[in-house]
């Protein structure tokens, strides 16, 4: 059977293998563009274009050997831990007892909402890092209380997104988690590297939104005094309840990763065992809403880590065609410094990621640039979170903007133009920080640096 299958490929036009493997990529990105499934389509040209390419007894060696390498990975099972803490928390309700106190407790300032938003991005980005999680539990929580309060639509709508997609760059993200492997970068490094740049984005935002708030105080007025309660010390207490239990959790989780006391699957397992607890300790924990978490944990790992797999491979027969030492070759003939050749890969991953998310992106491109990347001498550390900001800015982009079809589905009455043209303001704040990141590499490499001295 193998014989006779691979006679028909001995029929095909005998090309350069590095050719093969331009097509190869041209017909990948021709069936993601049109919609095929990613996974199943980069199986199967992976498949037909090793077997052009090289014959289809050793593609199929390197099929099994990706897959069962994927397999054994053992950082990636922290992927449907962390996924399933992010849901656990989100049924634990804390969030909204968070961005509730958040929002009382400074009712009378401007632009509190505001506040309120990016305080509990940040918590809810370090607990789930899904962006559209994020968004749509932000939007249910903040959009009925901003339109009571008169405050601005596109600020608003601009302020929830931005904030849902914190959870793509503040760790534990489950796209540093899958890159880690992809670019052989401990995924501790990755989390150390991306704390300072998470907060640096966090205070941008919240910068530019109280800040315009200030100079034009109708854009976010005070609450109205019949939402303020008299009672602070209770006001107080909420506040606690709702910050202190996630922080003690996502602290024990992250900070036995970063210290080195736990691995990225051991700390995820921890986080995940937290969850639970905390959902009992609140009354939360019941068989449906657990079965409910298991069900989309499960989901959403089988779409990653069947795609990591896939990609492995795809990766693999690619790599074997000569290909990514051809693009290497030819970017380093153009004779270009190293960081005009990360800003045109980095212009090549905003543009790709209108369309794409996150996953393709990582799994794929990234890997057939990195022999550039290590050609240039470049801190794969630091390109790495200069991608993950980069992923981040265009989810914010039109004209897809994944962001504005999550709060446009849990606040229909908003307009889409007007949730675009408030993404678009931080679109502009995100490339703002994706420059600094860019020009002052220290925001990124100098935690990773003194925690582990490399």
């Amino acid at each position: 059977m193998i014989d006779l299958a691979q006679s028909f490929f001995d029929l095909l036009p005998n090309l350069q293998p590095e050719t093969i493997g331009i097509i190869m990529i041209a017909a990948m990105l021709f069936a993601i563009f049109v919609g095929f499934p990613i996974s199943f389509t980069l199986i199967f040209l992976g498949v037909f274009f090793g077997a052009w390419g090289f014959g289809i007894k050793l593609t199929i060696f390197l099929m099994n050997l990706q897959i069962y390498g994927s397999m054994m990975e053992q950082t990636l099972a922290a992927v449907p831990l962390f996924v399933f803490m992010g849901f656990m928390m989100e049924q634990a309700g804390l969030m909204e007892r968070l961005f509730s106190a958040v929002q009382l407790i400074f009712a009378r300032m401007k632009g509190s909402l505001f506040v309120a938003v990016l305080f509990v991005s940040v918590i809810f980005g370090a607990a789930t890092g899904i962006v559209g999680a994020s968004v749509t539990i932000l939007g249910i929580m903040a959009a009925t209380t901003m339109r009571r309060s008169g405050y601005d639509v596109k600020l608003a709508a601009g302020t929830i997104t931005a904030g849902g997609t914190l959870g793509i760059l503040i760790p534990p993200s489950i796209m540093l988690v899958v890159m880690g492997p992809v670019l052989e970068v401990p995924v501790t490094d990755l989390f150390a590297a991306a704390i300072l740049p998470g907060i640096m984005m966090a205070v941008l935002y919240l910068v530019y939104s109280v800040g315009r708030c200030w100079l034009n105080p109708s854009l976010g007025p005070s609450l109205p005094e019949e939402l303020i309660p008299d009672d602070r010390s209770y006001v107080w207490k909420e506040f606690f309840l709702g910050l202190v239990p996630p922080s003690i959790l996502i602290a024990f989780a992250m900070g036995s990763i970063l210290f080195g006391w736990a691995t990225p699957t051991e700390g995820a397992g921890m986080g995940a065992l937290g969850s639970i607890l905390l959902c009992l300790g609140y009354r939360k924990l019941s068989w449906n809403n657990t079965y409910k978490a298991l069900i989309r944990t499960l989901e959403i790992s089988v779409l990653i880590l069947f795609l990591v797999a896939a990609s492995n491979f795809f990766g693999a027969v690619f790599s074997r065609l000569g290909t990514p030492q051809m693009i290497t070759e030819l970017l380093l003939g153009l004779n270009l410094s190293a960081s005009w050749i990360i800003i045109m890969i980095l212009g090549l991953i905003f543009i790709l990621g209108w369309p794409l998310e996150w996953v393709p992106i990582v799994l794929i491109i990234v890997p057939i640039l990195y022999p550039v990347l290590e050609a240039l001498n470049v801190d794969i550390v630091w390109f790495a979170i200069l991608v993950a900001v980069c992923l981040q800015t265009a989810w914010l982009s039109p004209p897809v903007a994944l962001s504005a079809y999550f709060l446009k589905g849990v606040v229909p009455e908003w307009d889409l133009k007007d949730i675009y043209l408030g993404m678009m303001q931080f679109m502009v704040i995100q490339l703002i920080g994706l420059a600094i990141v860019f020009m002052f590499p220290a925001i990124v490499t100098w935690l990773p640096q003194y925690l582990y001295g490399n």
